[in-house]
């Protein structure tokens, strides 16, 4: 089993690429601003859960790693706050990407809190 077949990677990824995708849409005047931080957060929710993935056999490093995943995930939902305050999205867009954030963020403690269920 690899870090691809967990099911909070597999919806991390989905999100981002969703995100990514959205924010192509965005002013250019945000290119540098929101449209890059939006899209680096949720990117880095997959990339450190790959990375804590590799080290799942040291239980603290495992965890450390998700916990960070789940820290970018939460700064994801921040940049869809400013999305929304800005206009770039509608709110069915802005609760639709909250709600699999949301779920992101769940089995991400699902997993740090049974780090043993992924050795």
């Amino acid at each position: 089993m690899g870090f691809r077949t967990l099911l909070a990677y597999k919806k991390g990824f989905a999100l981002a690429m969703e995100i990514f995708h959205l924010a192509k849409s965005f002013p250019q005047s945000e290119v540098f601003a929101l449209t890059s931080q939006i899209v680096r957060s949720s990117r880095s929710v997959c990339s450190n859960m790959a990375e804590g993935y590799r080290k799942r056999q040291y239980e603290k490093h495992f965890k450390s790693k998700l916990s960070d995943a789940d820290s970018e995930n939460t700064e994801t939902q921040l940049w869809l706050d400013f999305a929304l305050a800005c206009e770039y999205i509608s709110k069915e867009q802005y609760s639709d990407f909250i709600n699999k954030s949301e779920e992101v963020g769940k089995l991400l403690n699902y997993m740090m809190n049974n780090p043993d269920k992924f050795k």
